[in-house]
């Protein structure tokens, strides 16, 4: 993307979901089987009938058993239409799934969504309201509590009740220095620079074009391209088979270092840019040639909300297992402890995506043999996320807002409960302009000098010929 207001205007305009059910906290390997259960465990938790988002429904499972909803029956106030859901539909415990009911009635300012058993007669559930959602009707706490105007629209995933997960939402100043200074020589990337990850001597970033840099060390506190194995002007990105033009929004690395491939987050294929296509594809970078085909593409459009097609995944990164596994991350699609063995081999970890229209975030083990598990979902707590990444010195997740959000940085941490929390808000650096910044990553402990370490942004409107830029934080 380049121009950030034409890209706000857009957001204005987009509508979120598309008609069907959404798969939310699910497995590609397979749906786990229904057990008896009391109907009466499944509560309708969210109701959205704001003009951004199409009219929606979202169930949630408080029990703790996984419960086949098949065939079960969404109403508003009259009994002259009705929303069947999908055969094969189960909600596991702690699950959610939202449902966008658009196409079979409207949700009004004075209405009412109502739940019945497949029999159409025996009634599950009800909500009634009397004004539109701004943005969104949210039990809080998810499946027990009482309704009420959330924060934040959280299709999908646990409810935005007036703070993300109860942590901080009033900014302090940035960490670090206030100054700021260019990491680049002029007018090296031009627009569309935007994830980053840094991997020692090398910073990896992604464009939004289908292209991968490789930067080294540029002898004056910056980077500038690796001149060596056809990465001077950057290499062509394709999907599996070497066709398409990946919109290479995130890059990161698992705890094998770029020797274990390098991942991008994309949101679609720019010779169908009117479709989305949210994807995380893995690359060997050592492969030669001025292009590099993805080895594995996950195609997760399916299991997610319906974005538009320019504000899908902007932001990636990986967290290792060791850690999510020793903080008791709760597992979306079990809904008990999160554990590693019960996946399929994978990258010893779990890659967390972040979506710009939403704000929000999830979590997926991505197998080795191409299939996938949501394990997570939660709000950044910001209108929309441009980057991720994990701190493993800090053991801490950045979540990073560009100028849409006046530049806003927050740091999540799993909480006691299991999920992610917010621990930290903070402003941009004062020495800083709001300028469009879609990448950022942080460099490592050993970098660590008197107590402060390099920090560096990616500006994908290239403000003033410079795409880079370099800052400091505390360690």
């Amino acid at each position: 993307m380049t121009a950030s207001i034409a890209r706000r205007r857009r957001r204005v305009l987009t509508r979120l979901l598309v008609a069907g059910p959404l798969l939310v906290a699910g497995a590609l390997t397979g749906v786990p089987s229904a057990h008896a259960a009391a109907a009466d465990d499944i509560r309708i938790n969210e109701v959205v009938t704001s003009d951004e988002v199409n009219d929606s429904i979202e169930l949630f499972n408080k029990g703790t058993a996984t419960i086949d909803v098949s065939g079960w029956i969404l109403k508003d106030d009259d009994n002259d239409h009705k929303y069947k859901i999908a055969s094969g539909t189960t909600l596991s415990p702690g699950g959610y799934r939202a449902f966008d009911i658009h196409n079979e009635f409207g949700l009004g300012s004075d209405d009412k969504a109502r739940l019945y058993l497949a029999d159409g007669k025996t009634l599950v559930d009800s909500f009634s309201w009397s004004k539109h959602s701004d943005p969104s009707w949210s039990r809080c706490p998810d499946g027990t509590g009482e309704f009420k105007q959330a924060t934040a629209v959280t299709l999908g995933g646990p409810n935005a009740c007036g703070t993300t997960g109860g942590g901080p939402t009033t900014p302090v100043a940035w960490p670090g220095s206030g100054s700021v200074s260019t990491a680049d020589a002029a007018n090296v990337f031009g627009q569309d620079l935007s994830g980053l990850y840094q991997e020692g001597n090398v910073l990896w970033g992604a464009q939004n074009s289908g292209k991968l840099w490789r930067l080294v060390r540029d002898g004056s506190g910056g980077w500038k391209p690796d001149t060596t194995g056809n990465w001077s002007s950057g290499r062509t990105l394709r999907f599996p088979g070497g066709s398409g033009s990946p919109d290479s929004e995130g890059v990161t690395l698992t705890g094998s270092g770029s020797a274990g491939g390098v991942f991008i987050a994309s949101e679609r294929n720019g010779d169908a840019s009117g479709t989305s296509r949210l994807s995380v594809l893995k690359y060997d970078v050592a492969a030669g040639g001025s292009s590099l085909t993805a080895t594995t593409e996950w195609n997760l459009t399916s299991d997610l909300p319906k974005t538009d097609p320019n504000l899908g995944f902007e932001g990636i990164t990986w967290i290792p297992d060791a850690y999510l596994t020793g903080a008791g991350l709760k597992d979306a699609s079990t809904g008990a402890a999160y554990a590693p063995a019960r996946y399929s081999a994978h990258s010893g970890g779990v890659f967390f995506v972040a979506v710009e229209g939403t704000g929000m975030i999830y979590g997926y083990v991505l197998t080795d043999s191409g299939s996938y598990t949501r394990v997570a979902s939660f709000s950044s707590g910001m209108s929309g996320v441009m980057e991720l990444q994990w701190e493993p010195q800090a053991t801490r997740l950045w979540a990073v807002c560009d100028d849409t959000c006046n530049g806003q940085h927050r740091t999540l941490k799993i909480d006691t409960t299991g999920a992610f929390t917010t621990s930290a808000v903070y402003n941009r650096p004062s020495g800083m302009p709001n300028y469009n910044n879609e990448g950022f990553s942080l460099a490592g402990a050993d970098e660590c000098v008197a107590g402060s370490k390099p920090v560096y942004w990616a500006d994908d409107s290239n403000d003033g010929g410079h795409a880079l830029r370099k800052g400091t934080i505390t360690c």
